[in-house]
């Protein structure tokens, strides 16, 4: 059996292990579910893998230019691709074909990968992204492959047009596996046919830590083993009050809210703060090496903020210096006593390990359904919080440690259980092609 995995996760080489760490909890996780489930599959893939991963995760790369490679013939190839698809359909012969039609052929089925990149997000990463990856999505569908959406959250779709196909295409999935209920309203409100939704978990909650004894140096070189009393603290770009997300530099005046709430957490709960980069950046081959992503700079002026302003002793906020890869970055987050973070995977880093956590929402543009429904999933929605304001954040933040122990234990008892419905996600996939091949 072949399954080949693409999607709008499709990103050039490093950036699904080096890049938002977030990525890669899911992104290791979904490939280690799918050997668990079919152990003897070829599992191939348009997502540009190392060889170090590659080889330790059982898995093979084809080239990303089969799925969208960034330059004019993205759009008019998969069209091309597209109408082959179609008079196979209509005819059942393949008149000519493309390395991408090949690759469908050869595969037993076909996983689209693409997150809450389904939808209008995908063309801030490239020109007609999303209208690409909906062809992509379509092509299997109809030269008659099983295809199914696994760990997806859809997104809004402003183009009536494309709406249009993207509800054609949306219906022709044999499963669409989601990671929370929350998108399910919104694609009711679109008019999407919903009839093949299952709602689970993100594969992120199956992440594991490094291992404690392998972090002694991190937590000393960092002061984490010197100080009781420590909440994570972690934002980005999305965050921010003012667009663009990855809008550089910023002004002091941006950070206010954030500055007010680490003032709370040292003035009042008593605790040291940390702030935490849950991204990393790299450098390519063959000089590769790990360093900070665009985070980091933000937490360093909001620490400088904080300092600049003198409400609190510097000594107690601290910059996490790193750069941490993910293992090593989840085990940092589980020693805190508090976690309040920006990203949502940083989130679920910390609540899976029975952090109590308040996530922060965005700050700008459309309302991150994906973040209600996590915190629903996990059973904690009063600790979502909005960032306009510090009043607001701190609010949550209250709630959040003066129930700490309670909302502890309570994540002791879910996450076992969100845990495994991230696994069922998976186990659904073998169920559906059971009933696809009428077996």
């Amino acid at each position: 059996m072949k399954i080949l995995v693409t999607g709008q996760c499709t990103l050039h080489w490093g950036r699904l292990e080096n890049g938002n760490i977030g990525n890669y909890y899911i992104t290791e996780t979904t490939f280690r579910e799918l050997h668990r489930v079919f152990p003897d599959a070829e599992i191939i893939t348009t997502f540009q893998m190392t060889e170090e991963f590659c080889s330790r995760e059982n898995i093979s790369v084809v080239p990303m230019e089969l799925y969208y490679n960034w330059d004019e013939n993205d759009l008019p190839n998969a069209v091309k691709e597209l109408g082959i698809a179609e008079l196979y359909s209509e005819t059942g012969k393949i008149f000519c074909t493309t390395p991408y039609i090949e690759l469908i052929l050869s595969s037993d089925l076909v996983i689209d990968f693409s997150g809450e990149m389904w939808g209008y997000h995908a063309d801030l990463v490239g020109e007609n992204r999303f209208l690409v990856g909906l062809i992509k999505d379509r092509i299997p569908q109809l030269l008659g492959k099983p295809t199914v959406m696994l760990a997806g959250t859809q997104g809004r779709f402003p183009d009536p047009y494309i709406k249009k196909f993207a509800k054609i295409v949306f219906e022709g999935f044999n499963l669409v596996a989601n990671r929370e209920a929350e998108t399910e309203k919104i694609l009711i409100e679109d008019g999407f046919n919903i009839s093949n939704v299952r709602n689970y978990a993100c594969p992120a909650f199956l992440f594991e830590p490094q291992k404690e004894v392998k972090m002694k140096n991190i937590y000393q070189k960092e002061g984490l083993n010197r100080i009781k009393g420590k909440v994570g603290f972690i934002i980005c770009g999305f965050n921010m009050l003012t667009e663009p997300y990855d809008k550089w530099p910023r002004e002091n005046e941006e950070y206010i809210q954030f500055a007010e709430v680490i003032e709370h957490l040292v003035k009042k709960l008593k605790q040291t703060v940390f702030l935490l980069s849950h991204s990393n950046g790299f450098s390519l081959p063959p000089n590769f090496k790990l360093t900070t992503g665009r985070d980091f700079p933000i937490l360093k002026q909001l620490r400088d903020v904080v300092i600049q302003r003198g409400n609190v002793d510097k000594d107690f906020v601290k910059l996490i210096e790193g750069p941490y890869n993910p293992w090593e970055t989840k085990a940092i987050i589980g020693n805190f006593d508090m976690v309040i973070s920006g990203r949502l995977h940083a989130a679920v880093a910390a609540i899976s390990q029975s952090v109590p956590t308040v996530v922060l929402m965005h700050g700008q543009g459309q309302k991150s359904h994906k973040t209600i429904g996590f915190f629903d999933i996990a059973g904690i929605p009063e600790c979502v919080a909005y960032p306009k304001s510090s009043d607001e954040m701190i609010g949550k933040i209250d709630y959040c440690w003066e129930n700490r122990e309670k909302i502890r234990y309570h994540l002791s008892n879910r996450i076992p259980e969100v845990k495994q419905l991230a696994c069922d996600s998976f186990d659904a996939i073998k169920n559906i092609l059971v009933r696809t091949n009428g077996k």
